[in-house]
């Protein structure tokens, strides 16, 4: 059987994804991306594509609009 890379494979496969597991590389990094951010959606495409975890336990939970008023005080 070839091997599951994603949450959608799996669903595709079994019509659920109660038995996925996410699977973390060296690639598994956390990211500074403000949250709602263009940048941080296409981090988080990224992992579930590669079947990772979706949220790094050190991401930024900053968002744009905090980070745009800190840079301004």
């Amino acid at each position: 059987m070839a091997r599951i890379r994603n949450v959608f494979e799996i669903i595709e496969l079994y019509g659920h994804d109660e038995n996925f597991e996410p699977h973390t590389t060296p690639e598994f990094v956390p990211t500074k991306a403000p949250a709602g951010s263009r940048q941080k959606l296409d981090i988080l495409a990224e992992r579930i594509q590669r079947g990772m975890p979706l949220w790094h336990p050190e991401d930024s939970t900053e968002s744009s609009a905090n980070l745009v008023g800190a840079s301004e005080a």
